[in-house]
């Protein structure tokens, strides 16, 4: 210690106490009383909530898997401003039931052949385990695509039909059509996604024996095949003469009603006279197409959320239990025509139906999983108000943009590059701008979020792959000795 430092020492030691006192530090300021400001209350009610949250760790009798296809986490962050907003209420700090279930995780989408994935490997991956290549459905990645070649080799149960071969019942409901891809991975297996009816089916595979998804579902083997089936692409079940599309002149409709007690439904109001305690398998088709968006008041067709109740309704009569798919398919239809204002409409539709199945399901046996097959290249960027609309602008004058835009999609073929106003983003069928233009926006490859709750939805944590979330579902289901998913399981 050196001189200069003793001497300090000695020299404080040597003062009164009364001058020691005056050199104390002074008393720290004044702080607020958190504990009465309702922010930070109602986190700590959400940490006291958490902590205790107890794993589910037995078997499930049901599983219902939401897709809300396209829906990544900017999707989903502003799908919860929209739907707050909508509501009157803050959107920043809206709540979409899913966001209130206890275990999260992310999910990366790549396919085989692929860093950005089709919703066809998307859903194939989580419903069967395996991934494949883009534009393949229910078949492992060994398959080429626009080809019969090695389909039936390739071929992968679902956990649908798993479900069907447990003795539990099976049911896929959808905005788009039901041949759709997503929908598809509950009961297609083929190489190429669009052969949707016959009249899509190259000569050389009409030639090779390929069958198009219509009829997959339609005559599936009993022990496999949906008990219920709703969505759109009314045209691809009916041949041309009866305003369908196909051309092998079957009605796939007319073959699904052969079945005991089975009904075909086309319209809204037929879904809501159904008697969902007697009816036998239910096939719905409500559109000739995809279905149109809520918001263009379409009539006589029904919602996600009616559909989805209904469907819960047919499903859980068998006391062995089921799985259902729901998909909210427009929230990914409008993102391609970068027309944020109806995509993100669809994420709060897809939160409405899981409402639903929260509501009709109990928690202890039924495993519902929320997550999307892809993301797609949605921003939201810019600094407006907090109370500012989702839809609205940044900026003001030529310098103003939209919060809301996408990395490619028709909006880039605009040559608008400022001076939007609120009044212009915010009217519906509003094309948000993208940076690079083409005809239809393409998909994101960035990881997508998972939400879940019920039997073994603990093991939903940290970063999966997609393929990962059929584990969880088969364990739910099965229990750790898991059915294989191969095609000598097939009857």
């Amino acid at each position: 210690m050196s001189v200069r430092v003793l001497s300090l020492l000695f020299a404080t030691l040597s003062l009164p106490l009364s001058a020691i006192a005056q050199t104390a530090p002074a008393p720290l300021p004044a702080t607020r009383d958190l504990t009465q400001d309702a922010g930070f209350k109602a986190q700590q009610a959400a940490i006291e909530a958490a902590a205790a949250q107890m794993p589910n760790t037995g078997r499930a009798k049901n599983v219902i898997l939401f897709i809300g296809d396209g829906m990544g986490i900017n999707s989903v962050t502003a799908g919860r401003i929209l739907a707050g907003q909508v509501r009157g209420q803050d959107g920043a700090s809206y709540v979409l039931s899913f966001e209130a279930l206890p275990y999260t995780a992310f999910s990366k989408t790549y396919s085989t052949n692929n860093l950005v994935t089709d919703s066809a490997n998307g859903i194939s991956a989580i419903t069967t385990g395996v991934k494949t290549i883009n534009g393949a459905i229910g078949v492992t990645g060994d398959v080429k695509s626009k080809s019969c070649d090695g389909v039936a080799a390739a071929r992968v149960l679902t956990i649908a039909e798993q479900a069907k071969l447990s003795g539990r019942s099976a049911g896929a409901v959808t905005t788009s059509g039901i041949t759709d891809a997503t929908p598809a991975g509950t009961f297609g297996h083929t190489s190429t996604r669009n052969w949707r009816s016959d009249a899509d089916l190259p000569p050389e595979a009409v030639a090779a024996g390929c069958t198009d998804l219509a009829r997959q579902l339609v005559q599936a083997p009993a022990a496999l095949r949906l008990d219920v089936a709703m969505g759109g692409d009314l045209e691809d079940f009916l041949p041309v003469t009866a305003g369908g599309v196909r051309k092998d002149g079957r009605d796939l409709t007319s073959e699904w009603k052969a079945q005991k007690n089975a009904a075909v439904l086309t319209g809204k109001a037929q879904l809501a006279a159904l008697n969902t305690k007697t009816a036998g398998p239910v096939l719905g088709l409500f559109s000739k197409g995809d279905l149109p968006s809520p918001l263009d008041k379409p009539q006589d067709v029904p919602g996600l959320d009616e559909m989805t109740a209904k469907a819960i309704d047919l499903l859980s009569r068998n006391d062995k239990g089921y799985f259902l798919l729901v998909e909210s398919a427009s929230i990914d239809k409008w993102h391609h025509k970068n027309d944020a204002h109806r995509a993100l409409h669809d994420v709060d539709e897809l939160a409405k139906a899981v409402s639903i199945a929260l509501a009709k399901t109990d928690p202890r046996d039924t495993l519902i999983l929320i997550t999307a097959d892809h993301s797609h290249g949605l921003t939201l960027s810019g600094y407006a108000p907090r109370d500012g609309r989702i839809d609205g602008v940044s900026g003001q004058g030529d310098k103003a943009y939209p919060l809301l835009s996408y990395a490619t999609g028709p909006g880039g073929e605009h040559a608008h590059t400022g001076g939007y106003t609120a009044e212009e983003t915010e009217a519906l069928g509003f094309t948000n701008p993208a940076l690079f233009g083409m005809p239809s926006a393409a998909h994101g490859g960035e990881d997508v979020p998972v939400y879940a709750r019920g039997p073994q939805a603990y093991l939903v944590r940290s970063t999966v792959d997609s393929t990962y979330l059929y584990q969880v579902m088969a364990r739910a289901l099965f229990g750790a000795e898991t059915p294989r998913a191969q095609s000598d399981k097939v009857p």
